[in-house]
């Protein structure tokens, strides 16, 4: 049986936060094998996918390690 798409087009955004999964920075490997996994079957059933990526929790993290402070 083939599924009937509601949308032909999808725009994802993930943020940093959701990449990080369970751990407490970085990516998770498992979160992303997932995410990967839900792509490609949306692909396969032919739904044009877009992605945005997140990452100002990650970077943001990193900058303030570094001691480096972030104004705006």
């Amino acid at each position: 049986m083939s599924a009937v798409l509601r949308y032909g087009r999808v725009l994802l955004k993930l943020s940093g936060e959701a990449l990080m999964g369970r751990e407490s920075s970085g990516v998770s490997a498992e979160v992303l094998r997932y995410i990967v996994s839900e792509l490609k079957a949306a692909r396969e059933m032919g739904a044009q996918v877009g992605l945005v990526c997140g990452g100002g929790t990650l970077f943001g993290a990193r900058v303030s390690r570094r001691g480096w402070g972030l104004t705006g």
